[in-house]
């Protein structure tokens, strides 16, 4: 017996493969061509010069990390030919737990395909880096979940911070600089006025729904609702009875306000009701569970969201695809 069902597969692969453009992706979009601007004319007149970089941070699960991927990998796509004649690239590497400068030096080192000794010194391993990203063509760096490096009392943070400015100083070839995590890296990252001026900061909100009494006028709630018709036009999926401020609200409530899960139930909700051939959206809410998408999906809530307005929010279908 199979633990893989093909034709569940098929539901949801054009979905997942789907990824939805919300507004503010033009920021973050915006501060890295700066950042890459910046480098380039400096790069072009020579000389020892600082490069700039970005901070990115949000609560867990409410896209930054897939945006700022998918912003790097379009990058590295492009092949652009940087003054030295090399193609850009810029490589990502995730942290996990606690780690040393360097535990980082040698797990940027495999991040850039080339495997080191572990026994090898931290400053062998930070030279190694280097030599390695002049060789390739790197010219930054984007460390995610990086709130796990400042994780070992002020004075360390505050060394670390000296090292990541060095590596945007660095006189032979500086480094572009991306890091991103939650809120808490931001407190970290401003201690240190030198770069914090030298990073951008992005903030990827949560969803913040009831800024406006008449729904209407509410930019989240606008933008939910364009969210799930998104989602529903690719699934071919009717929903234009299911949707209305209540169901947005307990859609927010039992996703705890992160736009990333939304997403996720979204692909598996209308996923099931691809497989099972359902072409009309409904849901069914109880005090302590909502179910979407008829009897295929239950998506825990913690509470029942009792506070309905009584505005109706116009059904209204995007008037440009946002899912590429």
């Amino acid at each position: 017996m199979s633990f893989i069902d093909p034709n569940r597969i098929n539901a949801s692969l054009t979905l997942q493969r789907g990824h939805y453009t919300f507004p503010r992706a033009a920021k973050l979009r915006e501060a890295f061509e700066n950042c890459l601007h910046d480098y380039y004319v400096k790069a072009s007149i020579g000389g020892h010069f600082e490069v700039r970089g970005m901070l990115v941070t949000g609560e867990s699960r409410v896209g930054k990390t897939s945006e700022t991927v998918r912003l790097v990998e379009e990058f590295n796509a492009s092949l652009t030919e940087m003054p030295n004649g090399k193609p850009g690239k810029i490589v990502y590497c995730k942290l996990d737990g606690s780690i040393s400068w360097k535990d980082l030096g040698h797990k940027t080192l495999e991040a850039l395909g080339y495997s080191a000794n572990p026994r090898r010194t931290q400053g062998e391993f930070w030279n190694m880096v280097r030599h390695q990203c002049r060789e390739q063509g790197v010219i930054g760096l984007y460390y995610d979940e990086c709130q796990h490096a400042f994780t070992s009392g002020p004075k360390s943070n505050e060394k670390l911070l000296d090292r990541f400015k060095a590596l945007m100083k660095e006189p032979e070839w500086p480094l572009m600089l991306i890091l991103s995590g939650v809120p808490v890296l931001a407190s970290h990252v401003n201690s240190e006025e030198q770069i914090a001026h030298l990073l951008s900061h992005i903030q990827f909100d949560e969803i913040h729904m009831g800024r406006f009494a008449d729904p209407t006028r509410d930019p989240d709630m606008i933008e939910l609702n364009k969210l799930v018709y998104t989602y529903a036009e690719r699934a071919e999926v009717d929903v234009d009875n299911l949707v209305d401020v209540d169901f947005l609200q307990r859609l927010d409530f039992a996703c705890a306000s992160r736009w990333g899960l939304v997403i996720e139930l979204l692909i598996r909700a209308f996923g099931l009701c691809r497989l099972h051939g359902q072409k009309t959206g409904k849901y069914r809410y109880g005090r302590f569970r909502a179910r979407i998408a008829g009897p295929f999906l239950t998506a825990a809530v913690h509470a029942y969201v009792s506070h309905v307005h009584a505005y109706a929010l116009p059904r209204k279908r995007p008037t440009y695809n946002t899912l590429k």
